[in-house]
């Protein structure tokens, strides 16, 4: 069944949809969560695999072809593999692609091909096993990387790419190496400037390292080529000139917003439609589905709700507010 393109009040066609799929996670990033972690959703006010694939299917039906699947970390959801292979088979979901902190892809990357993933982040943000710790507070890197290589290896994955937020006072050391590891692997890294969602609530202007900063640093060394953008794409990527392997990429939603066509929306792991990563309010959709609503009548919650998107976040604005959901409760 096809219905009518989902569009937003200020002309924006939405066709592309973030996942959460838990809020839980095995890291204790310092940019996303406090080391003792948060308070989980109880395991009922999940949506389940069926209730996730039902409104994937209906927004599927109203032009949604990319969905991405998030978390917290969505690889310690059980079966997940499962849900994965549940969605690439949905009429007209034509890339399904995950965000992970890599820890589980050496047990789970073949199962997650296979089941029809196309595409992988995979979140690193420092090649330097004692940074990687004092990061994400987990001395995990050798595993995270054994998980990376092994993805690679596996028949038919599609793209890879490594994530790294940037931290002024942090990141200014990973730049190099991380250059010099997109020239030796067949990876996209890409840099995505810090974006006040942190439970600590820690976030200033000061503390971004910003996209054109790293550019320029990274430029010193080894000369870069930008590569043409594609519509609505959130980073903006770069070759080396010299014609090496990998690319580089940067995510600048603080310094350079890419709002204006924006075509993304978010489902929470407990049902809460999102139409901005920074949205104060949010779409109930799990009482509606609970409570036996029809198709027909979804699409009306979820009609209204998009057309009111936001025109743009606010961020570094007078008056910003921080959502209160974290990045680790909202999905990336």
């Amino acid at each position: 069944m096809s219905r009518a393109p989902l569009t937003d009040g200020h002309g924006r066609r939405i066709d592309d949809l973030r996942v959460s799929v838990t809020d839980r996670c095995n890291f204790r990033c310092q940019y996303c969560m406090p080391a003792e972690g948060l308070e989980w959703l109880e395991r009922a006010e999940l949506l389940s695999f069926e209730e996730i694939t039902r409104l994937v299917g209906l927004l599927a039906q109203m032009g949604v072809r990319a969905v991405r699947l998030t978390g917290g970390e969505p690889l310690v959801r059980r079966n997940f593999p499962d849900l994965c292979a549940m969605l690439a088979r949905i009429d007209g979901i034509d890339d399904l692609s995950l965000t992970t902190n890599g820890y589980l892809l050496d047990r789970d990357a073949a199962a997650l091909v296979a089941a029809g993933v196309k595409r992988f982040n995979v979140s690193i943000d420092s090649l330097q096993r004692d940074r990687f710790f004092e990061m994400t507070r987990r001395d995990a890197l050798p595993r995270v990387l054994d998980g990376l290589h092994t993805l690679a290896a596996q028949p038919g994955v599609g793209r890879i790419k490594v994530n790294a937020v940037a931290l002024r006072g942090f990141t200014e050391q990973e730049l190099l190496p991380f250059a010099r590891f997109a020239r030796e692997h067949p990876f996209e890294v890409r840099f995505i400037e810090f974006m006040p969602l942190d439970a600590d609530e820690g976030w200033t202007p000061e503390s971004v390292l910003s996209g054109e900063e790293i550019r320029t640093r990274i430029g010193e060394h080894f000369p870069l080529v930008e590569e043409d953008r594609e519509p609505s794409a959130t980073a903006r990527t770069y070759r080396f000139a010299d014609g090496a392997p990998g690319r580089l990429g940067f995510i600048d939603p603080v310094s350079h917003p890419f709002c204006s066509d924006c075509n993304r929306i978010r489902l929470t792991a407990d049902g809460k439609l999102r139409t901005c990563l920074f949205s104060l309010g949010e779409t109930d959709l799990t009482a509606p589905l609970r409570a036996g609503a029809s198709d027909d009548e979804l699409e009306v919650i979820l009609r209204e709700a998009i057309w009111r998107k936001e025109l743009k976040h606010h961020v570094g604005e007078p008056g910003f507010q921080q959502p209160a959901r974290t990045m680790s409760a909202i999905g990336g």
